[in-house]
């Protein structure tokens, strides 16, 4: 028997991907709110009844229409995380409170296992209060829980991305084991964005191109190069003062590095920074694409980034497809679990049913 799954707050299927790969696992339903993004969803994963709308109106009589009368053993997903960013503006608000609907679900399917997933800020916010609080609720249920701070960049992703993992088990154990890591010191290296995006061509300021360079011969590459033609490598055109800027940073400096007729006034430390050529990148964002909000300036080519790098950053494969205008392809990205993560989770949460 499969293990049949529902993906809340399911994005463009990040999380979803490794357990669509493992055929012990069944997607009955996903959950999306926002059309184009649930649209991108459907394109990757067309078995999954997709139910585009507000979680908030996912009623009991929809939910169980959408799953036909099947019993859900495993829940996934986690609320928007803008709310708990460290990188955002905190603030206790509507979509901080999001994990309630999720208990309501829960509540309602009542699985055997359930996966939440959410960025490391979720720990400290409210000072500490909102984390003990969310798990005291899925606590109400019967679940016992076991929670652990993962870094992509551990798992063969090329970005440090830290994100918190919420397991929890109905009954009185929980014999999740977390992923052992697989890179890092004393383990494989890093892949480094060299390694992630080298074999895609160089392009100015503006510039696309739609061939590849020879492949790079390591795993990261295989697992990702899946496409006869390369699509979505184009750089956003900036303007003049932009690409001069960008042009005399050096390998991972920022705008403190620049010669004072260049530096911007204002800013954050990490912004109009270039990434490190043989480093991985640090966690992107959706506005990955623009230099003033985040370290995302390609070392190589002195130009923001195009979507694919995006893309592979997160360790999307090529051969994944995005869907609506550009901000909303890069809010999809940015957003997204890393597919190299969720296959490391899908893996062990696989050892646990078993």
């Amino acid at each position: 028997m499969p293990i049949n799954i529902v993906d809340l707050f399911a994005g463009v299927g990040g999380l979803s991907y490794g357990f669509a790969r493992l055929p012990q696992f069944r997607i009955l339903a996903a959950n999306e709110l926002m059309r184009d993004i649930a649209l991108a969803y459907s394109l990757n994963h067309p078995g999954v009844r997709m139910i585009t709308g507000d979680i908030c109106g996912l009623s009991e009589p929809l939910l169980d229409s959408a799953l036909g009368g099947e019993k859900v053993d495993l829940i996934i997903g986690g609320p928007p995380c803008q709310s708990y960013s460290t990188l955002g503006r905190r603030q206790m608000d509507e979509r901080a409170n999001l994990f309630l609907e999720y208990k309501r679900v829960l509540a309602h399917l009542r699985p055997r296992a359930f996966v939440f997933e959410n960025v490391s800020g979720l720990l400290s916010m409210d000072r500490g209060r909102l984390f003990p609080r969310v798990k005291e609720e899925f606590r109400e249920l019967g679940y016992t829980l076991r929670h652990q701070l993962l870094d992509a960049a551990d798992y063969g992703v090329p970005q440090h991305r830290e994100r918190v993992i919420l397991v929890g088990v109905l009954g009185e154990e929980n014999r999740f084991a977390y992923p052992a890591p697989t890179h890092g010191p004393g383990r494989l290296p890093y892949v480094t964005l060299a390694e992630a995006i080298g074999d895609l061509p160089p392009i100015p300021s503006g510039g696309s191109s739609t061939v590849y360079q020879p492949a790079l011969d390591n795993p990261f590459q295989q697992f990702v190069r899946d496409s006869d033609t390369l699509t979505e490598h184009t750089s956003p055109k900036n303007g003049p003062h932009l690409v001069r800027l960008m042009q005399a940073l050096g390998d991972g400096q920022t705008k403190e590095d620049l010669p004072e007729q260049l530096r911007p006034k204002s800013g954050y430390g990490n912004t109009y920074a270039k990434l490190w050529w043989n480093r991985p990148a640090t966690t992107i964002t959706r506005n990955f694409a623009c230099p003033s909000s985040s370290r995302c300036i390609h070392p190589r080519d002195s130009r923001a980034m195009s979507i694919r790098e995006g893309a592979r950053l997160q360790s999307f494969p090529d051969s994944y497809r995005f869907y609506g205008a550009d901000t909303t392809k890069r809010l999809e990205i940015g957003n997204a679990v890393p597919p190299l993560l969720s296959i490391a989770l899908a893996e062990q949460v696989l050892k646990l049913f078993e």
